[in-house]
């Protein structure tokens, strides 16, 4: 359940929502099968082990997405259009225009979406109505924004912005010039640098010390840092993106424990233990981020959430 990756929103200040209503919200569009015509089908489902769709502690709810999505490969429907139009032509004893293909093509396509298997994914948000934070853990602003676009028609009224600092690449590359970072910060060894003009050169550090005199000659060329790896409170390392965007996060201290056999916990009790756990160090790890970019000078400082 730990997130993998953050793509982070900040909540307008006073929003605020209880975990029983939420659930009552959800509820209302819960994940349905795909309708024989249908590509896609959205809809809430449980968040964890239990059958509730908000798992909430310490006023942070989580909740998750579940898109389930018909698998139509595009060869399949142009082998299956071809092999009929050929058939047309052999009956017909003449070649098939452009009209006849486009109605041969929509009726493969309105047969095999009825045949088609179905693949599920889900993804999962944070709610922090603490510290007003919302996390979609998702690897591409496109896949939160689904989950956000879903929310906000499931609730309808949910005030949230992209987390943004305009000034990310000079704060990154100033942190790399340094060889530190502010509050519990840390420098890691993962860097990428692309040149802004064109061919748009571009060079890649992994597990790498930034120390070394060629980065700072890439920086002094101009050079921008694209994606830059970082250590929080020696607990949390991850990859911060210009835009804002965290990867590859993984949680120290967390796998250091999963990883003691002296702990026998159920599902349930390990999951609720995860959640609490993450949610508040992902508090702290997102207000020291928010603090150090300088991106909002009026955003309140961080409450206990654990």
């Amino acid at each position: 359940m730990l997130f993998k990756n953050l793509v982070i929103y900040r909540l307008h200040a006073g929003w605020d929502i209880s975990a029983a209503a939420l659930e009552q919200h959800l509820s209302r569009r819960q994940l349905q099968p795909c309708g024989a015509l249908d590509m896609e089908s959205r809809g809430w489902v449980p968040a964890g082990p239990e059958k509730r769709l908000v798992h909430t502690a310490n006023g942070q709810h989580l909740i998750a997405l579940g898109i389930n999505q018909k698998v139509l490969p595009p060869s399949i429907v142009r082998q299956e259009t071809e092999e009929r139009a050929a058939e047309m032509e052999k009956a017909l004893g003449s070649p098939v225009g452009r009209k006849q293909m486009r109605e041969i093509r929509e009726r493969v396509l309105v047969e095999l979406r009825a045949k088609a298997f179905t693949r599920r994914r889900v993804s999962h948000a944070w709610i922090d109505t603490v510290n007003q934070w919302l996390v979609v853990d998702a690897a591409a602003v496109a896949r939160a924004e689904e989950v956000i676009d879903t929310l906000r028609d499931s609730i309808e009224s949910l005030p949230v912005t992209r987390f943004e600092a305009g000034s990310s690449e000079v704060q990154m590359a100033q942190w790399v010039r340094l060889g530190e970072a502010p509050l519990r910060l840390a420098v890691d060894t993962d860097l990428d640098l692309q040149a802004s003009n064109e061919p748009r050169a571009a060079v890649k550090y992994a597990r790498h010390s930034l120390d070394g005199t060629d980065i700072q000659e890439h920086l002094s060329a101009g050079k921008a840092v694209v994606r830059l790896g970082l250590t929080w409170n020696d607990r949390i390392t991850f990859i911060l993106t210009r835009k804002l965007e965290v990867k590859r996060v993984r949680f120290l201290s967390m796998e250091e424990e999963a990883g003691d056999g002296s702990c026998r916990l159920s599902a349930q009790d390990r999951f609720d233990q995860d959640f609490l756990l993450m949610s508040s160090e992902l508090a702290h790890l997102v207000s020291d981020l928010a603090a150090s970019l300088k991106s909002d000078a009026q955003h309140p400082p961080l409450a206990a959430c654990a």
